[in-house]
């Protein structure tokens, strides 16, 4: 039995045995016929809000956050539906911010292939970088008592705009919406606070959960205290083609879109498995290893413990290396003991939390990477096993255990799998 893989641009053509395998992908919803007629209605006639038109004047100064090149928001598309609703305001008066959070920033060919070249040539558009201290401004603290330090140009703008897709997210509960906020625009002291080991150790903090969410609740905490005057988020298919769009008040607008994916990208499994095959989604949510943490977490959602966990995941920008993640995975140790020095409140390493939730995976289960741009050495030092062929992988497994079960995410994380028992 034949399955493609998302992986990379072209995909990944693997034949599995043709018995005791179950495949599990999202409902295929087909994309809107004329996204941009969409679009523009629901900028028009907003949940919660006057149109966007109507609250922005010709003399005010605009923010829009959009995602940065490794996600597959199609900002190319839904951009200029927004900029048309802002025809009335000077170009000169529009800041487009990628919304980083502690990313590299987009190069210049990314942002053209994201945005379109006519938006990169018209309108001012800035990377968010977390460490630039000069340009974040102290906004008071959480509730909780986090600290809030905000990109200088968002804070400075008289109307702030928010532009993402939703999906289930491995410990904010969804993407979109406020996370565009905090991580997105947030300084690395906030990032840290928001994604502390403590709030990553939460059972709440994970696919699918808001409620009870601390981690979630402290990015909504933060989005709530700099103020968003509009928010759209789409749903995508596997396709990256628009489903649906939501457009107004910012938690209105994200509170509809999550019940639209939890329907389509969350299935419930009556069993787990002692084999879960799955990927990073491809292009371009599978560009590092870093990235494909998520699908290795969406993955263990369903695994035996002890049993196997084969990911898919082209990393063609690497681990990336040079980055504290690519330290600490390789000077991990014990997964468990890595765990336990994260208890420790001197630890503090930008992007712990991925490498947290790596150590929760390796603990859980054995894992084994098919990958053309990392290298066995890269692969190993995380603690994963290189594969060259995922077919002859699966046949070492069933070699040693012919009954066992197999379960197939084609497209990784677009899908989030759990048991019906939870």
């Amino acid at each position: 039995m034949k399955i493609r893989l998302d992986y990379g641009r072209r995909g990944l053509e693997v034949d599995f045995p043709g018995q005791g395998v179950t495949v599990v992908e999202p409902e295929f919803i087909p994309g809107i016929p004329d996204p941009g007629s969409v679009l523009r209605a629901g900028l028009r006639s907003p949940l919660g809000s006057e149109p966007l038109s109507d609250i922005v004047s010709s003399s005010d100064k605009v923010a829009i956050a959009i995602c940065d090149s490794t996600r597959a928001m199609p900002s190319g598309l839904v951009l200029p539906a927004v900029l048309e609703q802002l025809a009335h305001v000077p170009e000169d008066n529009i800041s487009i911010l990628v919304a980083t959070g502690t990313h590299r920033p987009s190069t210049d060919r990314e942002l053209a292939e994201i945005l379109g070249v006519e938006i990169m040539d018209r309108y001012r558009v800035l990377n968010h970088v977390c460490t630039d201290a000069e340009n974040v401004v102290n906004m008071g603290t959480t509730p909780s008592g986090i600290p809030v330090n905000l990109n200088r140009t968002w804070v400075e703008s008289d109307i702030r705009i928010t532009t993402g897709f939703v999906e289930p997210h491995f410990f904010a509960g969804f993407s979109g919406g406020p996370k565009l906020v905090a991580p997105g625009l947030a300084s690395l002291e906030t990032v840290m606070a928001v994604h502390s080991a403590e709030l990553i150790a939460c059972e709440k903090s994970t696919w699918g959960i808001i409620d009870d969410n601390p981690l979630h609740s402290s990015i909504r905490d933060i989005a709530a205290m700099t103020g968003v005057d509009f928010s759209l988020d789409v749903t995508l298919n596997n396709l990256h083609e628009i489903t649906s769009v939501q457009c107004g008040e910012l938690f209105a607008v994200h509170e509809k879109a999550r019940a639209f994916t939890r329907k389509t990208a969350m299935k419930a499994l009556p069993k787990a498995y002692d084999v879960v095959v799955t990927t990073n989604s491809g292009y371009p949510l599978d560009l590092n290893l870093y990235q494909t943490v998520k699908g290795l977490s969406g993955a263990a959602r369903v695994v035996k413990p002890g049993g196997w966990i084969i990911c898919a995941s082209e990393c063609s920008d690497g681990v990336p290396t040079g980055t504290d993640f690519a330290d600490m995975i390789s000077r991990m140790g014990k997964p468990a003991d890595f765990l336990a020095a994260l208890a420790d409140p001197g630890f503090r390493r930008q992007d712990q939390w991925q490498a947290q939730v790596l150590a929760q995976v390796l603990t859980r289960a054995r894992v084994a990477i098919k990958s053309d741009g990392l290298t066995d050495e890269e692969i190993k030092s995380a603690h994963l096993e290189p594969v060259v062929s995922i077919e002859d992988k699966l046949s070492g497994i069933l070699d040693e255990n012919p009954s066992a079960s197999i379960c197939v995410l084609p497209q990784g994380p677009q899908t989030i799998p759990y048991l019906e028992k939870d």
